[in-house]
């Protein structure tokens, strides 16, 4: 690299670090991990620090980050740095403009959902496409407001889906990952308080809720299904359930409603043996109502989901209670020792084990 070359270079990444601190939305873990290990080997060269014990997963990651960037040469990753955040300013810039121009009934105070009302529909879609629909605490907290407002709004039926190519990856692993291990007992006891809460708001949902399933569904998006009403799936959807994995159990009533939409063989082959389902064999199975070629799944479904909109809301409200009514004090009591026994799954070095090898494994990727 010639002198001038490395000046521009040099400038760019200098230019970079001012551009990142103006930036308003957190870009997430995974992107703030790259950041991390490219401004180390800008600055210092290739990864010349201890390995940090298994348990410390925050310096962990730090450090798997930083050293699987191997031999890049500094003037390397100086222009992959500029780069990346290159890339986190232009995908803010556009997203702020498309704010600037609201869609219509769209409800305010959500950041990891869009939230909409419209022709007696309450749309919730999940809406963090760059980390697959991943949910985490925030979003746990802003699915319950949501619920919450589409059950007392004037919409006749809500309907849950998600943005880009997931319908959600189920729960988000860094939620585990940063903390520290004097914190895991309350870490623990608080996420199955918020989990209880969360599922406990698809149980007494009071008017019908249908799941619009536009992609790949993991862990605790697929177990509330058997609470919704409908599932209408696109057929590039596939659900997948992957708790012995990672050394956790069963949530969102799946232990109880699983066995009786599937049948217990069927239902212990998903949750116990991490069986992924294609749409055709969820259908198959009862857990998902239809499933429609994805090039004409939107047009399809809405076109349905509207039709039903405009049935009599009390109805369909007094209706929907009179078949989940019975179950109710059940399904509230399964929900609280399902969060039972996944508190005791979180403490064990089992769990913990199985979420490290996770991250191990997603870092060689």
């Amino acid at each position: 690299m010639t002198a001038a070359t490395m000046q521009v270079s040099q400038k760019d990444f200098q230019k970079a670090q001012e551009q990142l601190k103006l930036l308003k939305k957190d870009p997430g873990n995974e992107t703030k991990l790259k950041l991390y290990a490219l401004f180390k080997q800008a600055t210092e060269g290739p990864c010349n620090a201890p390995k940090p014990g298994m348990l410390d997963f925050v310096k962990k990651a730090k450090w798997d980050a930083w050293n699987s960037l191997g031999n890049l040469s500094k003037d390397g990753a100086r222009q992959k740095y500029a780069e990346l955040v290159s890339s986190l300013v232009s995908a803010e810039s556009a997203s702020q403009e498309k704010e600037a121009s609201p869609e219509e009934g769209r409800h305010d105070g959500y950041e990891t959902l869009i939230v909409t009302t419209k022709n007696n529909i309450t749309k919730i879609m999940f809406n963090r496409p760059d980390r697959k629909n991943a949910i985490n605490h925030q979003m746990y907290r802003e699915i319950i407001k949501a619920l919450e407002e589409a059950g007392k709004n004037d919409s006749t039926i809500a309907v849950i889906t998600g943005n880009g190519d997931y319908y959600s990856s189920g729960n988000d692993l860094n939620n585990f990952t940063n903390v520290q291990p004097g914190e895991m007992e309350k870490m623990a006891k608080d996420g199955a308080v918020l989990l209880k809460e969360f599922v406990g708001h698809f149980i007494d949902f009071p008017k019908p809720l249908i799941a619009v399933i536009n992609g790949p569904a993991i862990g605790i998006c697929v177990t509330v299904l058997g609470l919704c009403d409908l599932v209408y799936a696109s057929d590039r959807a596939t659900f997948h359930c992957p708790f012995s994995q990672l050394g956790q159990s069963p949530e969102g009533c799946s232990s109880y409603l699983f066995p009786k939409i599937m049948g217990l063989a069927k239902a212990s082959e998903m949750l116990l043996f991490n069986k992924k389902l294609t749409a055709a064999e969820a259908c198959a199975q009862g857990l998902v109502t239809e499933v429609f070629p994805d090039s004409s799944f939107q047009k399809e479904v809405w076109a349905r989901l509207e039709a039903y909109a405009s049935l009599p809301k009390n109805s369909l409200a007094v209706s929907k209670q009179l078949l989940r009514s019975m179950e109710k004090e059940k399904l509230h009591a399964v929900n609280s020792r399902e969060c039972e026994v996944l508190t005791e799954r979180w403490l064990s070095d089992e769990c913990i084990n199985a979420i490290v090898s996770f991250f191990q494994k997603k870092s060689k990727l």
